[in-house]
């Protein structure tokens, strides 16, 4: 009797069940296991291992993102402005694209994190999705020369824009999970993740910057009559060489990188690892963060361009008012080692330290346009001084922030054993797609409430009303800061670093070894991996 009372006392309680480690995760395993491979762990985490090429190729299907995202900044005035259809169309076929994705995404997670081949988990992906995704794409962009009419209830238009979103959605799901996954499965040593994201940063940077510079002045010239090219063009255009640059680029990625990370060979079911989010303190701190914004939206309208080409008063104008940004954003790159070596590997403070930042330029930017919204001096003076400053530090928080997030990551592999990229990501997608119908309505609500006509043709104070721009520059400005604030505080309780940080990569490093190790006999085992355990292996014995 008493035997069976200390047996049940050894039972794991609920809270052990849910939120403990796995048996066989790094955080379990034990010391007599992972300790054989403490050499080969600390070369894995501090070793660079990218080559130039794996370095380069990325940044390419990077670029083309850029494009498409920057294209798709002005996805709504394109469906209202360009293409001509009701916005009351729009939001209710985005909100029915958003619950299809209730479906679409979780399944592809799921397919997703059960995939293993031997050229890895996601390169397969890369070689055969780009194309339907790009082309896709570019095919919705080219709607408005494809059924040029000015009847914002045309069934055609309706049905058109409903399929060219549902197989872009399907597509966009099926490469992009994979391809966001990847820099985490190519090098173990977070510096090289940190030096590849600040390339793809970089070059994300200026791909955007190359379709503002482009859509924007030409808006003037078209009004000048200095050219006669027209939106419809111009989104087809970009939309066209947008695919083609990613399609190529892409596949030739696919072929040329490496996934040195070792998985486990057969994943968890799927039942279990949808709820390994609860095994994560610091992703379900930022799961319900993110679940009490999902409600928030600005409108889902282009007050960028009806700031530029209306309140300011053109696109050559906006240019003047846009140089310090222009300018500084791509210049932030430079103060990224500075960050780094004034914060350390704690990205928690640096992440913090700059969101304070940016949210007390923001009050003090949207204040001074709101008060002299209709004095064009004050208001371009300001609008120069403080963009400009949001751009000095875009680069900074964009490669902490991205780190971060591996690092989380990183921490699910070690308390779990298992790597759910895709699965894990169900319940904050399921939150934010079930959410999509009520964001469409705010949408409508917010667009009514700015008093915005998008029936008038865009030019300089077009609309006519002071207090209609105070609320477009609000909606464009300020929109956004409170869902920011309500997401710091994760950031605030984030604790993995210093110590903590590298002893959680060297018994995660040590896991992968061994995984390696187990699985030499075996073809799951990636050449690419095998190698890099063999080399490693072999310049611990070389030093010994």
């Amino acid at each position: 009797m008493e035997g069976m009372n200390i047996l049940a006392e050894k039972k794991p309680g609920f809270v052990e069940k849910v939120f403990a480690a796995e048996e066989n995760s790094a955080a379990k395993l034990g010391e007599e296991k992972l300790s054989q491979y403490e050499g080969i762990a600390d070369k894995m985490f501090n070793t660079n291992v990218l080559r130039t090429k794996e370095l380069l190729f990325p940044a390419i299907a990077s670029f083309a993102g850029a494009i498409i995202n920057g294209v798709g900044s002005y996805r709504t005035l394109f469906f209202v402005n360009v293409f001509k259809l009701d916005m009351v169309y729009v939001a209710s076929i985005l909100a029915l694209i958003g619950i299809y994705d209730v479906i679409n995404d979780p399944l592809m997670g799921i397919i997703y994190d059960k995939t293993r081949t031997r050229w890895g988990k996601t390169r397969p992906y890369l070689l055969f999705t780009p194309i339907p995704y790009f082309f896709s794409t570019a095919l919705l962009y080219c709607g408005a020369i494809l059924i040029a009419n000015d009847n914002t209830s045309d069934p055609r238009k309706v049905i058109f824009v409903f399929v060219t979103l549902f197989i872009q959605e399907t597509f966009s799901t099926i490469y992009n999970i994979p391809k966001n996954n990847l820099l985490t499965l190519m090098p173990p040593n977070p510096d090289d993740r940190i030096k590849s994201n600040l390339i793809n940063s970089y070059v994300d940077t200026f791909g955007r910057q190359l379709v503002y510079s482009l859509f924007m002045p030409l808006q003037d010239l078209n009004r000048w009559g200095v050219t006669n090219v027209s939106l419809p063009a111009i989104f087809a255009t970009m939309g066209l060489f947008a695919a083609a640059i990613g399609s190529v680029g892409n596949i030739v990625m696919a072929m040329n990188v490496r996934e040195r990370v070792m998985l486990q060979r057969k994943p968890a079911p799927t039942s279990k690892t949808i709820f390994y989010i609860l095994k994560n303190k610091y992703a379900l701190r930022n799961f319900i963060a993110g679940l009490s914004v999902n409600w928030w939206t600005n409108g889902g309208y282009s007050w960028d361009v009806v700031t530029q080409l209306e309140i300011i008063g053109g696109a050559f104008k906006s240019m003047l008012v846009y140089a310090g940004f222009t300018i500084l954003e791509p210049l932030s790159l430079v103060f990224v080692p500075k960050v780094r070596k004034w914060f350390g590997n704690d990205k928690r403070k640096g992440v913090l330290t700059l969101r304070a930042i940016d949210a007390v330029r923001t009050v003090i930017q949207c204040t001074i346009g709101i008060i002299f919204i209709d004095r064009p001096l004050i208001f371009g003076l300001s609008f120069f001084v403080f963009w400009g400053l949001n751009a000095l530090d875009n680069a900074p928080t964009d490669v902490l922030e991205n780190e971060m997030n591996r690092e989380i990551n990183d921490y699910t592999e070690y308390v779990t054993g298992e790597r759910p990229d895709g699965t894990f990501g169900i319940f904050p997608g399921l939150i934010g797609k079930v959410t999509a119908p009520l964001n469409a309505l705010l949408t409508i609500l917010v667009f009514r409430w700015s008093g915005y006509d998008a029936t008038i043709p865009m030019g300089p104070w077009s609309q006519g009303n002071k207090v209609v721009y105070q609320k477009v520059y609000f909606l464009y400005i300020a929109m956004g800061v409170l869902p920011k604030l309500i997401q710091t505080i994760p950031i605030a309780l984030y604790d993995l670093v210093g110590k903590k940080r590298e002893d959680m990569y060297l018994e995660l490093n040590e896991r992968r070894a061994l995984l390696a190790e187990q699985s030499k006999d075996k073809e799951e085992i990636s050449e690419e991996m095998q190698a890099m355990i063999d080399a490693l292996a072999q310049e611990e014995k070389l030093k010994d």
